[in-house]
């Protein structure tokens, strides 16, 4: 985990060595809107191939569903058309997210990070309006407590007042899919 985090960092400092003048977008995800998880990402030009990004979403019972997301995901992207913010691209990013689903009858609380790699293309539809058509997959590790409603998990995995998660592991997941449109501010 620690690695990863270490990684992205390093690439989007590197990425951001021969920043002169930038282009910024703002954005949000119509697919992650319309599941009623708000989001909003910001895009920065760093060469002249290369972009950073930052999406930040999270949710408060959608649809009357019990549960609380809140996360964060970072991404680097290369596009080849030459000209940033416009046309195919592939990128590498990260997830990180806090949740707490009751989901039936359990409960799922706990905190998720994996890393992946992003395939998309974006449309210039005006001077300053894109959209970004994007999927992407990779590993994302969690590690979370999960009970039953009516079990007594406040005694029962208690290690020294701490309570200690009982599941983790990972999934091969969607790390990243939907369309977002972007307004380009500078």
């Amino acid at each position: 985990m620690k690695r990863v985090r270490q990684l992205l960092i390093l690439l989007m400092l590197l990425s951001s060595a021969g920043i002169k003048a930038q282009m910024l977008s703002v954005n949000t995800d119509v697919v992650q809107d319309v599941l009623l998880t708000p989001n909003v990402g910001f895009e920065l030009v760093t060469g002249e191939r290369t972009t950073v990004c930052l999406n930040v979403f999270g949710n408060y019972k959608p649809w009357g569903v019990d549960m609380k997301i809140v996360g964060v995901q970072p991404e680097f992207r290369y596009f080849f058309s030459g000209r940033p913010m416009h046309g195919p691209f592939f990128g590498i990013g990260g997830i990180a997210a806090s949740y707490d689903i009751h989901w039936k009858s359990k409960i799922y609380d706990g905190t998720a990070l994996g890393a992946g790699l992003t395939f998309g293309y974006v449309f210039s539809l005006a001077r300053r309006i894109n959209v970004d058509c994007h999927a992407g997959f990779g590993p994302v590790f969690y590690k979370h407590k999960e009970y039953f409603d009516n079990d007594f998990y406040d005694e029962e995995f208690i290690d020294g007042n701490i309570q200690r998660a009982n599941a983790n592991g990972y999934w091969l997941l969607p790390t990243r899919i939907g369309v977002s449109v972007s307004y380009i501010l500078k």
